[in-house]
């Protein structure tokens, strides 16, 4: 019996950058709920941006927010892993020499920014985040839970560059088309599932995952029940013991309601 679904959601429930979902979805989610189903919304958006585009059924739902580094629910944290100091500084300073990349960080409760352009606009529009400017990134106060580099030329590559420098004190997950996550070494989708498994007593041979990037692999080896939707990177595809239809076809949701 399935009792915990987890999901991705940019590329695999919706396009890249989208924030409405079809309301389809929150009233399965309702109905897997009252069948004791657990959902969760795994995602590198800030949780304040998953929750606003899970609004209708927020107070059913947790959150894997930061690609694993926040796991909470609309009420309360429950999980929050943070960068180290020292090296996230020098993450920061490192992006800056790149050209064309803009660095976010995410900290629990804000996300920061030190230029207000492409990617300032992507997020506050397009996923809805709750964004503040600051002149220096290195200023950030809180606790930094992750850093997103917009990299519109060769993210893969840098990608290559920073886990060589970096590999030892944090971890890398390429994110979409161009964007480059960096969490702390002891946070990932699938460590923060594992966490949510543990916590609700619930074992990798009841739970169903939903992934398209390389970011969803550790959460998909969580779930006996892993699918890759149909626009999935062919890792993902290769890596998933299912596969759902394309995300612009609402293949997740096809899945979920054969579980009614």
């Amino acid at each position: 019996m399935i009792k915990l679904i987890v999901t991705d959601i940019d590329g695999t429930l919706l396009p890249e950058g989208t924030h409405s979902l079809d309301p389809e979805y929150f009233e399965v989610i309702t109905r897997l709920r009252e069948k004791g189903m657990q959902f969760a919304a795994a995602s590198g958006r800030h949780w304040k941006s998953i929750d606003q585009l899970f609004e209708p059924v927020r107070d059913k739902i947790f959150y894997i927010a930061d690609n694993g580094a926040y796991l909470g629910t609309s009420k309360r944290e429950l999980f929050v892993h943070t960068l180290p100091r020292d090296t996230a500084m020098e993450i920061i300073r490192e992006a800056r020499k790149l050209e064309g990349v803009e660095t976010a960080a995410s900290c629990a409760n804000q996300a920061y920014m030190e230029v207000q352009g492409r990617t300032w606009k992507w997020l506050q529009e397009g996923y809805q985040y709750n964004m503040k400017m600051i002149d220096d990134l290195t200023k950030v106060e809180d606790g930094i839970i992750k850093l997103a580099l917009d990299c519109p030329f060769h993210v893969d590559q840098i990608a290559e560059e920073f886990q060589k420098k970096y590999g030892d004190k944090v971890k890398m997950a390429v994110s979409g088309d161009t964007w480059l996550d960096i969490i702390p070494l002891d946070a990932s989708k699938g460590i923060s599932v594992k966490e949510l498994q543990e916590s609700l007593d619930i074992r990798p041979e009841e739970t169903m995952a939903f992934g398209d990037q390389l970011n969803d692999l550790e959460m998909l080896e969580r779930a006996y029940y892993s699918y890759a939707v149909g626009n999935a990177r062919e890792e993902v595809k290769k890596a998933a013991r299912f596969q759902a239809d394309r995300n612009d076809r609402n293949g997740v949701l096809k899945v979920l309601k054969t579980l009614l």
